[in-house]
């Protein structure tokens, strides 16, 4: 039985706590981007450093008191909001910014969690290093948020998700203890691998307060071209001609439906957009390579070598332009924002099976009724975005009882054909009978006993990715 925040709690945090590790109760804290929950909160907290984070965790364990960690609030799956249950302590990450300690000849950099993504690339960038993690929100996202959710991004393909970009950690556990994992070794086998197991536990099973990240070279030629496909069919076997010719060099490929450049001719006009007339299908490919290689050659190369594959395609001659081919990527999920969607869905699939899944997902979904789908993502890795939309003129609202049916017809299929419906968001609030759906009964107990043995009072983040 947990219990909300009361005035000896408060009490007993503000005699612990400087002044300024309160906040007020901003509207950010309690909201979440796609508006499905609104949170709640007894207190929200700031801590400056991880001895304070630790003070938080044992004034809450010995209370009882739930704690909801927060970080940038870009969470798409109400991991960071606590809308049921008893009013918690928020804590958030936000003053915990600081640069520990920069390594360019070992490729790392030790950061605390509350450091914005953007902030971890632009430093790496001051050392002539690259941290390829990237994201639509990563100006505001936070390091520790990351990792707890494992995030993705465009460049899983060749550098891996967080979890993969990540050498150590620290942790505070539920009842306060601090655990000093911040190793910047690349083996280490002494005892079970904590580390992963807290990454991407979305703040369930402790709170992240630093962490030890690789960096990577940057590469000395980068490049980015968009090349029209006639199928998803043509794109996957695009992909593999890709790799075999340039091998690791390929960083990004992204699937572009026609869809997306409607809506952001519809919503975003000024963005440009490569082709006059939009294709069914293209994929935007980016590349990274070693010096006295050419991106525009080896782009050149490919396009040639696949004349069977593809149709029309646009090379980026100049940084600009390579910036322009991404802007319209990047700005696709806002586009969809302003569109308003009935239904997203954040799946993977093996490679082998996006091309079934999206040749039966639109036709399932015309029983249901009449919409739109964008489809789009980081097909390399498998990870799409397959959205459901209104049709013109009708708005997500008419469409809010259909929408359970929507979910299930798409995540059922997903499901059949070995896939998950928690790629790189997570399961946070919104998919926790999805887990309970989809997974083995064995998975389940295990992720139960470790919840218990780490955090058996269950005060953290109660009600994410386990009910």
């Amino acid at each position: 039985m947990l219990n909300a925040v009361d005035d000896a709690l408060v009490t007993a945090l503000r005699a612990a706590l400087p002044p300024a590790a309160f906040k007020a109760p901003e509207p950010r804290y309690f909201e979440e981007p796609r508006g499905r929950y609104s949170g709640q909160a007894g207190v929200i907290v700031a801590p400056s450093n991880v001895d304070e984070v630790a003070t938080v965790l044992r004034l809450a364990h010995g209370a009882r008191c739930p704690v909801v960690p927060y970080g940038g609030g870009t969470g798409l799956v109400g991991g960071q909001v606590a809308q049921d249950g008893v009013a918690p302590i928020v804590i958030s990450l936000e003053r915990m910014t600081a640069l520990r300690g920069l390594y360019p000849d070992e490729n790392a950099i030790v950061v605390e969690a509350g450091m914005v993504l953007a902030d971890v690339q632009a430093a790496a960038e001051r050392a002539g290093r690259l941290f390829p993690l990237s994201l639509a929100s990563e100006g505001s996202a936070r390091v520790g948020g990351v990792l707890a959710t494992n995030a993705g991004g465009v460049n899983v393909l060749r550098y891996g998700n967080a979890r993969d970009l990540c050498l150590g950690l620290e942790v505070v556990l539920a009842d306060g203890t601090v655990w000093n994992g911040l190793s910047r070794l690349r083996k280490d086998n002494a005892g079970y691998d904590l580390r992963n197991l807290m990454i991407g536990s979305e703040g369930t099973l402790g709170v992240i307060t630093a962490a030890a990240l690789k960096l990577a070279p940057v590469p000395a030629e980068q490049g980015t071209a968009v090349f029209e496909v006639a199928s998803p069919e043509a794109a996957l076997a695009l992909l593999a001609l890709a790799r075999a010719q340039v091998g690791e060099g390929v960083s990004a490929f992204e699937l572009i439906h026609a869809q997306s450049f409607a809506f952001l001719a519809e919503t975003l006009p000024d963005i440009r957009l490569p082709f006059d007339t939009p294709p069914a299908w293209c994929v935007l490919i980016d590349l990274g390579l070693p010096r006295g290689l050419s991106a525009p050659v080896a782009f050149e190369t490919l396009y040639e070598a696949a004349e069977e594959l593809v149709g029309d395609a646009v090379i980026a001659q100049s940084e600009q332009q390579r910036q322009g081919l991404w802007s319209v990527r990047e700005h696709i999920p806002e586009a969809n924002r302003r569109i308003g969607s009935v239904s997203s869905h954040d799946i993977s699939l093996p490679l082998s099976a996006i091309p079934e899944f999206i040749a039966t997902a639109g036709p399932q979904l015309d029983q249901i009724g009449a919409f739109r789908i964008n489809c789009f993502g980081h097909v390399g890795d498998g990870n799409l975005h397959y959205n459901v939309f209104p049709m013109p003129g009708r708005r997500r609202a008419d469409h809010e009882n259909e929408r359970p049916a929507i979910k299930a017809a798409v995540h059922d299929l997903v499901h059949a054909l070995g896939g998950s419906v928690a790629a790189e968001h997570g399961v946070g609030r919104l998919k926790v009978e999805d887990l309970e759906r989809y997974s083995d009964p064995a998975l389940l107990a295990m992720m139960r006993a470790v919840k218990t043995a780490l955090d058996p009072v269950g005060i953290l983040n109660p009600g994410a990715m386990l009910r």
